[in-house]
């Protein structure tokens, strides 16, 4: 893989650079990454693991705004470091890393508070992308991507439907306590749509409707806007 030139939609110029920390238990792979994001001024890759057991420490050491985390490892999988992330009090944002586009795992990993995920053989331009927008809050997850996990493991059985029945009772209620706006915004949200597209689609500013995402997280308690996609989607409104 190649460095990429170029910018991210990430930090505004003149600010500090998106720190991201790699992990993943194949050395090519970590290269790679470590290329195509070193070569673009507005990143700093900080650190490179090979395991999950190592990224709390490294998370401590390196303090970064992005983990690219691999999904499969031999010690602790990246299902269970992006949820030891997700309990510290400032954790970074995860982009999981997967060679399969539908995957159990990946969609566990998402529940438990990843932004988003790349495949391996994501062109680098892309991959530069996505890192940039979910280091300014954005999801790395097309609709189509979600309704495929989610129709994936709520057709794996009895067991599977029911729990997807769970889900859709707590993900209605939640969202029953919300205003029509926030319902709005929230499905917004639920089909991938950009803070730029839901403020054109609703009539609304940027800035009022960072604060409608922002009042979602915390009315619905989750932790990005993934979360309340899935949630979204849950509750069957798309």
């Amino acid at each position: 893989m190649a460095p990429v030139a170029g910018g991210v939609n990430g930090p505004a110029a003149g600010t500090e650079p998106v720190r991201v920390l790699i992990v993943d238990d194949d050395a090519l792979v970590r290269a790679g990454l470590s290329m195509i994001l070193g070569g673009v001024p507005e990143l700093r890759v900080v650190g490179e693991v090979a395991d999950g057991t190592e990224v709390l420490p490294a998370v401590a050491a390196h303090r970064p705004d992005v983990v690219l985390m691999d999904i499969r490892m031999p010690r602790m999988d990246g299902l269970a470091a992006t949820e030891a992330l997700r309990r510290l009090p400032h954790p970074p944002e995860v982009l999981v890393l997967t060679t399969f586009d539908v995957d159990e795992y990946v969609l566990r990993a998402l529940r438990a508070g990843a932004s988003g995920f790349l495949l391996k053989d994501t062109p680098p331009a892309e991959i530069v992308a996505a890192v940039g927008r979910v280091a300014a809050g954005e999801a790395t997850l097309s609709p189509t991507v979600t309704r495929k996990l989610i129709a994936q493991v709520t057709g794996a059985g009895t067991s599977a439907r029911r729990d997807a029945d769970l889900r859709r009772e707590h993900a209605v209620r939640l969202l029953g306590g919300l205003s029509d706006r926030e319902r709005k915004v929230a499905v917004a949200i639920g089909r991938g749509w950009s803070n730029a597209e839901i403020s054109a689609a609703l009539f609304m500013s940027v800035a009022t409707v960072k604060a409608y995402v922002s009042r979602l997280l915390t009315k619905l308690g989750s932790n990005n806007r993934v979360q309340v996609a899935l949630l979204v989607h849950d509750a069957e409104l798309l």
